[in-house]
Protein backbone atom coordinates (compact mmCIF):
# COMPACT_ATOMS: atom_id res chain seq x y z
CA UNK A 1 0.00 0.00 0.00
CA UNK A 2 1.76 3.53 -0.95
CA UNK A 3 1.21 6.15 1.37
CA UNK A 4 1.03 10.12 0.77
CA UNK A 5 1.42 13.08 2.60
CA UNK A 6 -2.20 14.64 3.61
CA UNK A 7 -2.02 17.92 1.94
CA UNK A 8 0.98 19.45 2.42
CA UNK A 9 1.00 18.33 6.34
CA UNK A 10 3.57 16.19 7.35
CA UNK A 11 1.07 13.13 8.00
CA UNK A 12 1.31 10.43 5.77
CA UNK A 13 -1.81 8.21 5.37
CA UNK A 14 -2.56 4.80 2.91
CA UNK A 15 -3.52 6.32 0.07
CA UNK A 16 -7.02 3.99 0.22
CA UNK A 17 -8.58 4.82 3.43
CA UNK A 18 -11.04 2.46 4.89
CA UNK A 19 -15.06 4.21 5.50
CA UNK A 20 -17.42 2.79 7.29
CA UNK A 21 -20.60 5.27 6.51
CA UNK A 22 -23.00 3.07 5.09
CA UNK A 23 -21.89 -0.33 6.83
CA UNK A 24 -20.93 -0.49 10.08
CA UNK A 25 -23.93 -0.62 12.58
CA UNK A 26 -26.56 -0.12 10.29
CA UNK A 27 -26.38 -2.42 6.87
CA UNK A 28 -23.36 -5.10 7.94
CA UNK A 29 -23.82 -7.24 11.39
CA UNK A 30 -20.87 -6.45 13.31
CA UNK A 31 -19.14 -9.68 12.63
CA UNK A 32 -18.89 -8.85 9.00
CA UNK A 33 -17.69 -5.17 9.82
CA UNK A 34 -15.03 -6.56 12.04
CA UNK A 35 -14.21 -9.09 9.31
CA UNK A 36 -13.44 -5.74 6.87
CA UNK A 37 -11.47 -3.67 9.21
CA UNK A 38 -9.42 -6.98 9.32
CA UNK A 39 -8.61 -7.31 5.91
CA UNK A 40 -8.21 -3.82 5.37
CA UNK A 41 -5.38 -4.04 7.94
CA UNK A 42 -4.19 -7.01 6.55
CA UNK A 43 -4.10 -5.17 3.00
CA UNK A 44 -1.99 -2.70 4.15
CA UNK A 45 -4.85 0.22 4.81
CA UNK A 46 -3.83 2.23 7.75
CA UNK A 47 -6.15 5.43 7.10
CA UNK A 48 -9.80 4.73 8.92
CA UNK A 49 -12.44 7.16 8.27
CA UNK A 50 -15.79 7.45 10.44
CA UNK A 51 -18.38 10.06 11.84
CA UNK A 52 -20.44 10.21 14.83
CA UNK A 53 -23.80 10.31 12.61
CA UNK A 54 -23.00 7.29 11.27
CA UNK A 55 -25.74 4.81 12.53
CA UNK A 56 -26.20 7.34 15.19
CA UNK A 57 -22.59 7.04 16.88
CA UNK A 58 -22.66 3.17 16.82
CA UNK A 59 -20.06 3.20 13.46
CA UNK A 60 -17.63 4.76 15.75
CA UNK A 61 -17.87 2.12 18.53
CA UNK A 62 -18.23 -0.41 16.06
CA UNK A 63 -14.53 0.65 14.13
CA UNK A 64 -12.78 1.29 17.78
CA UNK A 65 -13.92 -2.50 18.67
CA UNK A 66 -12.23 -3.54 15.53
CA UNK A 67 -8.98 -1.24 15.84
CA UNK A 68 -8.46 -1.95 19.98
CA UNK A 69 -5.96 -4.21 19.89
CA UNK A 70 -3.65 -2.35 17.03
CA UNK A 71 -0.58 -0.26 17.97
CA UNK A 72 -2.34 2.99 17.79
CA UNK A 73 0.83 5.15 16.47
CA UNK A 74 0.34 2.99 13.06
CA UNK A 75 -2.88 4.38 12.30
CA UNK A 76 -4.50 7.19 10.94
CA UNK A 77 -8.29 7.48 12.69
CA UNK A 78 -10.95 9.80 11.26
CA UNK A 79 -13.97 11.28 12.37
CA UNK A 80 -16.62 14.23 11.75
CA UNK A 81 -18.98 16.27 13.50
CA UNK A 82 -22.09 18.57 12.37
CA UNK A 83 -24.88 16.11 11.74
CA UNK A 84 -27.51 15.09 14.51
CA UNK A 85 -26.93 12.74 17.07
CA UNK A 86 -28.37 11.11 19.99
CA UNK A 87 -32.00 12.14 20.33
CA UNK A 88 -31.15 14.93 17.70
CA UNK A 89 -32.15 17.57 20.34
CA UNK A 90 -31.56 21.45 19.34
CA UNK A 91 -27.79 21.54 20.25
CA UNK A 92 -27.11 17.60 19.30
CA UNK A 93 -26.07 19.44 15.95
CA UNK A 94 -24.38 22.25 14.13
CA UNK A 95 -20.89 23.21 14.84
CA UNK A 96 -21.01 25.66 17.97
CA UNK A 97 -18.46 25.66 20.75
CA UNK A 98 -20.55 23.38 22.86
CA UNK A 99 -21.58 20.72 20.51
CA UNK A 100 -17.89 20.74 18.96
CA UNK A 101 -16.97 20.34 22.89
CA UNK A 102 -19.50 17.64 23.69
CA UNK A 103 -18.73 15.62 20.41
CA UNK A 104 -15.14 15.35 20.65
CA UNK A 105 -15.12 13.31 24.32
CA UNK A 106 -17.92 11.36 22.33
CA UNK A 107 -16.13 10.49 19.97
CA UNK A 108 -13.07 9.44 21.29
CA UNK A 109 -15.00 7.10 24.43
CA UNK A 110 -16.97 5.44 21.52
CA UNK A 111 -13.16 4.59 19.47
CA UNK A 112 -11.43 3.94 22.44
CA UNK A 113 -8.43 6.38 21.70
CA UNK A 114 -7.32 9.96 23.31
CA UNK A 115 -7.08 11.41 20.27
CA UNK A 116 -8.10 11.26 16.64
CA UNK A 117 -5.32 12.13 13.79
CA UNK A 118 -7.76 14.26 11.66
CA UNK A 119 -11.21 15.54 12.99
CA UNK A 120 -13.38 17.14 10.50
CA UNK A 121 -16.31 19.67 9.95
CA UNK A 122 -18.85 17.51 8.32
CA UNK A 123 -20.81 20.36 6.17
CA UNK A 124 -20.35 24.19 6.87
CA UNK A 125 -23.07 25.96 9.67
CA UNK A 126 -24.47 29.07 8.46
CA UNK A 127 -26.05 29.34 11.97
CA UNK A 128 -23.05 29.63 13.98
CA UNK A 129 -20.10 32.49 13.52
CA UNK A 130 -17.18 30.70 11.51
CA UNK A 131 -14.77 32.31 14.33
CA UNK A 132 -16.53 30.25 17.18
CA UNK A 133 -16.30 26.84 15.27
CA UNK A 134 -12.70 27.69 14.56
CA UNK A 135 -12.40 28.55 17.89
CA UNK A 136 -13.61 25.61 19.35
CA UNK A 137 -11.42 23.56 16.91
CA UNK A 138 -8.36 25.13 18.20
CA UNK A 139 -9.61 24.43 21.51
CA UNK A 140 -9.55 20.20 20.56
CA UNK A 141 -6.17 20.55 18.73
CA UNK A 142 -4.62 22.39 21.73
CA UNK A 143 -5.58 20.11 24.29
CA UNK A 144 -4.10 17.10 22.36
CA UNK A 145 -7.42 15.85 21.17
CA UNK A 146 -7.24 15.99 17.16
CA UNK A 147 -3.97 15.89 15.56
CA UNK A 148 -5.20 18.14 12.83
CA UNK A 149 -8.48 19.74 11.00
CA UNK A 150 -10.40 19.11 8.27
CA UNK A 151 -14.31 20.14 6.61
CA UNK A 152 -16.19 18.31 4.14
CA UNK A 153 -18.16 19.51 1.59
CA UNK A 154 -17.18 22.85 1.82
CA UNK A 155 -17.40 26.05 -1.01
CA UNK A 156 -13.92 27.29 -2.10
CA UNK A 157 -14.78 30.61 -0.19
CA UNK A 158 -15.40 28.63 2.91
CA UNK A 159 -12.32 26.79 2.92
CA UNK A 160 -10.30 30.10 2.23
CA UNK A 161 -11.94 31.74 5.51
CA UNK A 162 -11.29 28.99 7.51
CA UNK A 163 -7.86 28.17 6.42
CA UNK A 164 -7.33 31.56 6.86
CA UNK A 165 -8.48 31.63 10.78
CA UNK A 166 -6.98 28.23 11.29
CA UNK A 167 -3.35 29.85 10.74
CA UNK A 168 -4.00 32.89 13.40
CA UNK A 169 -5.02 30.25 15.83
CA UNK A 170 -1.95 28.19 14.35
CA UNK A 171 -3.65 24.66 14.12
CA UNK A 172 -3.51 22.72 10.98
CA UNK A 173 -6.20 22.72 8.72
CA UNK A 174 -4.89 20.17 5.84
CA UNK A 175 -7.96 18.13 4.68
CA UNK A 176 -11.40 18.55 2.55
CA UNK A 177 -13.40 15.18 2.16
CA UNK A 178 -15.65 15.47 -0.66
CA UNK A 179 -17.93 13.01 -3.27
CA UNK A 180 -15.37 12.70 -6.05
CA UNK A 181 -15.54 10.24 -9.17
CA UNK A 182 -15.64 10.19 -12.51
CA UNK A 183 -19.14 11.22 -12.92
CA UNK A 184 -18.92 13.58 -9.98
CA UNK A 185 -16.21 16.09 -10.69
CA UNK A 186 -17.75 19.55 -9.26
CA UNK A 187 -14.69 20.30 -7.16
CA UNK A 188 -12.63 21.06 -9.76
CA UNK A 189 -13.55 24.19 -10.88
CA UNK A 190 -13.19 26.07 -7.56
CA UNK A 191 -12.23 23.45 -4.50
CA UNK A 192 -9.31 22.07 -5.92
CA UNK A 193 -7.53 25.53 -7.23
CA UNK A 194 -8.24 26.75 -3.95
CA UNK A 195 -7.01 23.78 -2.18
CA UNK A 196 -3.28 23.36 -4.15
CA UNK A 197 -2.83 27.11 -3.18
CA UNK A 198 -3.48 26.29 0.70
CA UNK A 199 -1.90 22.65 0.67
CA UNK A 200 -4.78 21.16 2.01
CA UNK A 201 -5.63 17.64 0.59
CA UNK A 202 -8.56 15.98 -0.42
CA UNK A 203 -9.91 12.83 1.30
CA UNK A 204 -12.04 11.57 -1.40
CA UNK A 205 -15.49 9.45 -0.40
CA UNK A 206 -18.06 7.74 -3.16
CA UNK A 207 -15.10 7.18 -6.13
CA UNK A 208 -17.01 4.20 -7.31
CA UNK A 209 -20.00 6.04 -7.31
CA UNK A 210 -21.91 4.53 -4.36
CA UNK A 211 -21.30 1.48 -7.03
CA UNK A 212 -22.77 2.66 -10.09
CA UNK A 213 -18.82 2.37 -11.75
CA UNK A 214 -18.51 -1.21 -10.84
CA UNK A 215 -20.67 -2.03 -13.79
CA UNK A 216 -23.40 -4.08 -11.91
CA UNK A 217 -26.11 -1.95 -12.61
CA UNK A 218 -27.17 -3.07 -16.44
CA UNK A 219 -29.01 -0.46 -18.57
CA UNK A 220 -33.09 -1.54 -18.92
CA UNK A 221 -32.57 -3.83 -16.13
CA UNK A 222 -33.77 -3.70 -12.09
CA UNK A 223 -31.35 -3.43 -9.65
CA UNK A 224 -29.65 -6.68 -8.32
CA UNK A 225 -31.83 -7.71 -5.23
CA UNK A 226 -29.63 -6.46 -2.12
CA UNK A 227 -27.80 -3.90 -4.14
CA UNK A 228 -27.40 -0.20 -2.65
CA UNK A 229 -29.89 0.81 -5.10
CA UNK A 230 -32.75 -1.39 -3.24
CA UNK A 231 -31.33 -0.31 0.32
CA UNK A 232 -33.39 2.54 1.27
CA UNK A 233 -31.21 2.25 4.29
CA UNK A 234 -28.16 2.10 2.23
CA UNK A 235 -28.05 5.49 0.32
CA UNK A 236 -30.92 4.53 -2.40
CA UNK A 237 -31.78 8.44 -2.49
CA UNK A 238 -27.91 9.37 -3.26
CA UNK A 239 -27.30 6.46 -6.16
CA UNK A 240 -31.02 7.23 -7.82
CA UNK A 241 -29.34 10.43 -9.75
CA UNK A 242 -27.18 7.60 -11.78
CA UNK A 243 -29.77 5.12 -12.55
CA UNK A 244 -30.54 5.75 -15.58
CA UNK A 245 -30.04 3.96 -19.22
CA UNK A 246 -27.47 7.01 -20.98
CA UNK A 247 -25.16 6.76 -17.53
CA UNK A 248 -25.69 2.98 -17.03
CA UNK A 249 -24.69 2.06 -21.11
CA UNK A 250 -21.59 4.66 -20.59
CA UNK A 251 -20.09 2.68 -17.74
CA UNK A 252 -20.61 -0.22 -19.80
CA UNK A 253 -18.48 0.97 -22.44
CA UNK A 254 -15.81 1.84 -19.79
CA UNK A 255 -15.23 -2.39 -19.48
CA UNK A 256 -12.42 -2.58 -22.26
CA UNK A 257 -10.49 0.75 -20.95
CA UNK A 258 -10.60 -1.15 -17.88
CA UNK A 259 -9.36 -4.43 -19.25
CA UNK A 260 -6.49 -2.88 -21.49
CA UNK A 261 -5.31 -1.58 -18.04
CA UNK A 262 -5.83 -4.91 -16.40
CA UNK A 263 -8.42 -3.44 -13.71
CA UNK A 264 -11.89 -4.61 -12.90
CA UNK A 265 -14.35 -1.27 -13.30
CA UNK A 266 -14.19 -0.80 -9.78
CA UNK A 267 -10.57 -0.58 -9.89
CA UNK A 268 -10.47 1.95 -12.34
CA UNK A 269 -12.65 4.14 -10.91
CA UNK A 270 -10.56 4.28 -7.42
CA UNK A 271 -7.82 4.26 -9.99
CA UNK A 272 -8.99 7.16 -11.95
CA UNK A 273 -9.74 9.20 -8.67
CA UNK A 274 -6.01 9.32 -7.65
CA UNK A 275 -4.42 10.70 -10.37
CA UNK A 276 -5.54 13.93 -9.15
CA UNK A 277 -2.48 14.81 -7.35
CA UNK A 278 -4.97 17.14 -4.58
CA UNK A 279 -5.94 13.50 -3.87
CA UNK A 280 -3.94 12.45 -0.54
CA UNK A 281 -6.76 8.78 -0.47
CA UNK A 282 -9.92 7.26 -1.25
CA UNK A 283 -11.68 6.27 0.62
CA UNK A 284 -13.73 2.61 0.37
CA UNK A 285 -16.19 0.77 1.87
CA UNK A 286 -17.12 -2.98 2.05
CA UNK A 287 -19.51 -4.83 3.33
CA UNK A 288 -17.32 -8.53 2.56
CA UNK A 289 -13.88 -8.46 3.02
CA UNK A 290 -13.25 -9.76 -0.45
CA UNK A 291 -14.49 -6.12 -1.64
CA UNK A 292 -11.38 -4.55 0.29
CA UNK A 293 -9.04 -7.45 -1.41
CA UNK A 294 -10.18 -6.34 -4.62
CA UNK A 295 -10.68 -2.50 -4.33
CA UNK A 296 -7.39 -1.88 -3.01
CA UNK A 297 -5.88 -3.69 -6.36
CA UNK A 298 -6.26 0.54 -7.33
CA UNK A 299 -3.77 1.60 -5.10
CA UNK A 300 -0.37 2.24 -7.03
CA UNK A 301 -1.97 2.19 -10.70
CA UNK A 302 -0.75 5.14 -13.13
CA UNK A 303 -3.17 4.85 -15.71
CA UNK A 304 -2.02 6.36 -18.99
CA UNK A 305 -3.22 9.47 -20.51
CA UNK A 306 -4.98 7.97 -23.57
CA UNK A 307 -7.10 5.88 -21.40
CA UNK A 308 -7.95 9.38 -19.54
CA UNK A 309 -8.60 10.98 -22.47
CA UNK A 310 -11.29 7.85 -23.36
CA UNK A 311 -12.81 8.01 -19.97
CA UNK A 312 -13.71 11.71 -20.60
CA UNK A 313 -14.82 11.06 -24.40
CA UNK A 314 -17.01 8.05 -23.46
CA UNK A 315 -18.60 9.80 -20.54
CA UNK A 316 -19.36 13.39 -21.22
CA UNK A 317 -22.52 14.76 -21.33
CA UNK A 318 -23.00 12.58 -18.34
CA UNK A 319 -20.42 13.72 -16.16
CA UNK A 320 -21.78 16.61 -13.41
CA UNK A 321 -18.93 19.85 -13.04
CA UNK A 322 -21.24 22.16 -11.81
CA UNK A 323 -19.07 23.71 -8.49
CA UNK A 324 -22.72 25.30 -6.93
CA UNK A 325 -23.50 21.37 -6.24
CA UNK A 326 -21.01 21.74 -3.41
CA UNK A 327 -23.46 22.57 -0.64
CA UNK A 328 -24.28 22.41 2.99
CA UNK A 329 -27.62 22.92 4.55
CA UNK A 330 -29.17 26.68 4.68
CA UNK A 331 -30.56 25.54 7.73
CA UNK A 332 -30.53 22.73 10.57
CA UNK A 333 -33.91 20.91 9.55
CA UNK A 334 -32.82 17.24 10.09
Amino acid sequence: MDTRNLGSSGLKISEIAYGNWLTHGSQVEEEAALACVRQALEEGITTFDTADVYANTKAETVLGEALKNERRESLEIFTKVYFPTGPGKHNDHGLSRKHIRESIDGSLRRLGTEYVDLYQAHRYDYETPLEETMEAFADVVHSGKAHYIGVSEWRAEEIREAHAMARELKIPFVSNQPQYNMLWRVIETDVVPTCEELGIGQVVWSPIAQGVLTGKYLPGEQPPQGSRATDEKGGADMISRYLTDDVLGRVQRLEPIAKEAGLSLAQLAIAWVLQNDNVSTAIIGASRPEQVTENVKAAGVRLDPAALKQVDEILEGVIERDPAQTKSPRQRDF
